[in-house]
C-alpha cells in the first residue's frame, strides 16, 4: 500500500517538529540547513520515525529543491 502526502518544510529551524495539518498535509520544521541535501536527509529520517517505517520506504517524488514537496510512502515496509 502506498500513501502520498504533501509536506511544507522549514529548514534551519531551532527545533525539529512535525505538525499534521490534515490527513495528507504536514508542516515540518528541521534543524538541518537546506545545503547539499542535508534537510532532505533529515526529512526522510523524521518521517520514517513518525510513520514507523524504514527510510528506504520514503521517496521525494516532487520538490526536492523546494520547501513544498510531495512524498510517497510505501507502508508495507513497516518496522516490526
Amino acid at each position: 500500500m502506498t500513501k502520498t502526502i504533501k509536506v511544507h518544510v522549514i529548514p534551519g529551524s531551532k527545533e525539529t517538529k512535525i505538525v499534521q495539518i490534515s490527513h495528507d498535509y504536514f508542516e515540518i520544521k528541521l534543524k538541518a540547513p537546506p545545503i547539499k541535501g542535508k534537510a532532505n536527509k533529515e526529512l526522510i529520517k523524521v518521517l520514517s520515525e513518525f510513520f514507523n517505517i524504514k527510510k528506504s520506504a520514503i521517496n521525494i517524488i516532487k520538490g526536492e529543491l523546494s520547501q513544498n514537496k510531495i512524498i510517497r510512502i510505501y507502508q508495507e515496509n513497516k518496522i516490526e
